[in-house]
């Protein structure tokens, strides 16, 4: 039986860990060559491979636009396209209410999670137009829905990443390229490891099913968005926050 994703290309940025590597191990397990971008070297591509997949990684920090462009060029040179494209690299960033957060704080999460998201979408879109088609999908979060004290540079930045993938989609759609961002509530991550046992604890209770995500459930909904499927999808912003919106 044909995989789901045979014969194409994932890549997927800060994929050394939580959604990103679940997603990535995903993309593999359903015939993806899948490219690995984070901003350090991990296991991911050791794991694929050990499972029978096919996959490469390229250091990317997505906050500087040339590191972005040259990931699509060695991407391009690896495998000769990309197919889909889940921007995925992001940081929790500074905690601290607006008026002690550091200029530098804020502006670093904005860099990554906001600006790091344009960037890869400006050279994955340069290259779906060559190839008339493609698929994107965005890390989100209900944070870009809702506030939360203390987070304001990740709020900002989460609310910009689901106003740039509507944007996009309204520019692309009618030229073969789906655009949707995922929306994942509080998602038992190396992200929530700056958190203590006790805040988690009351993260978790703050989601109607009682619990914190986990990033395979995540991968699920990427896994749908990236597949025919889900063809008539674009523009979207798909929570999977265990209710936490509902509230």
């Amino acid at each position: 039986m044909k995989k789901l994703f045979e014969g194409k290309v994932a890549l997927v940025t800060g994929g050394g860990s939580g959604i990103g590597q679940a997603t990535a191990l995903a993309y593999a397990a359903n015939g993806a060559k899948v490219i690995i971008s984070d901003i350090s070297n991990n296991d991911t591509v050791s794991k694929i491979i050990e499972a029978g997949g096919e996959a490469c990684f390229f250091q990317t920090d997505v906050s500087i636009a040339i590191e972005c462009a040259q990931l699509i060029k060695q991407s391009i040179d690896m495998y000769g396209k990309i197919d889909i494209a889940f921007n995925n690299a992001g940081i929790l960033g500074e905690i601290n209410p607006i008026a002690d957060m550091s200029i530098e704080g804020f502006e670093k999460v904005i860099s990554v999670n906001l600006n790091g998201i344009f960037y890869c979408m400006k050279f994955e879109i340069e290259q779906m137009l060559i190839q008339r088609g493609g698929v994107i999908v965005n890390t989100a979060s209900i944070l870009g829905e809702v506030g939360f004290g203390s987070f304001s540079g990740y709020v900002a930045a989460k609310h910009g990443v689901v106003g740039l993938t509507q944007n996009a989609a309204i520019e692309y759609s009618s030229k073969g390229i789906r655009i949707n961002c995922v929306a994942p509530g509080f998602i038992n991550t190396p992200l929530l490891n700056k958190l203590d046992n006790k805040t988690k604890a009351e993260l978790a209770i703050k989601h109607p099913i009682g619990r914190l995500g986990k990033p395979d459930e995540v991968a699920s909904l990427v896994i749908w968005l990236s597949s025919d499927a889900a063809s008539y999808a674009s523009g979207g912003y798909y929570p999977i926050d265990g209710g936490y919106l509902t509230l």
